[in-house]
């Protein structure tokens, strides 16, 4: 049984807004977005991932897509109104966030960004989103999330061929 020590500011942050969840911890070290659907007993289309990509124009953005998904640059560039975007390097995630690689929560970071949510959220009854470190999760409604931040729906994912 964890404590409430044991929570994580997203969790923190969840609590003062009245938002509810439900909170996952699992031995997180080297897993996949895959592997961590697989822990959590979670369909890959409910559990999702956090990626902060930089615009032409050096704006921040932050992507949320399916854990087996792949982001799709065209398309997320076309949900923020940029002519093109790019991932960010691994070692700007933490300064840039305050989250590391396989932590990082669209929920809580040290700024806001302007953060999209793939489309296929949109009909789920929950999705699950890094608690803010490795090794933990949360699961709430897409609606909640909203309360949490301002995000909007787009098509950000590369089809199968």
């Amino acid at each position: 049984m964890k404590k409430d020590s044991d929570k994580t500011n997203v969790m923190r942050l969840l609590d003062q807004k009245k938002v509810g969840y439900e909170a996952f911890y699992y031995d997180g070290e080297g897993l996949s977005g895959e592997d961590v659907a697989r822990v959590l007993g979670e369909d890959e289309r409910n559990v999702f991932k956090t990626l902060v990509t930089r615009g032409r124009d050096k704006a921040f953005y932050v992507f949320v897509i399916p854990v087996a998904e792949e982001l799709d640059l065209k398309k997320a560039a076309l949900a923020v109104g940029e002519k093109s975007i790019e991932m960010i390097k691994q070692k700007e995630l933490l300064p840039l966030t305050g989250y590391i690689h396989g932590g990082c929560s669209p929920i809580g970071m040290k700024k806001f960004f302007p953060t999209v949510l793939d489309e296929s959220a949109s009909s789920l009854e929950k999705i699950c989103i890094s608690a803010g470190r490795v090794g933990a999760q949360v699961c709430l409604s897409p609606q909640d999330l909203e309360k949490m931040i301002k995000l909007k729906y787009a098509p950000l994912t590369k089809q199968a061929v």
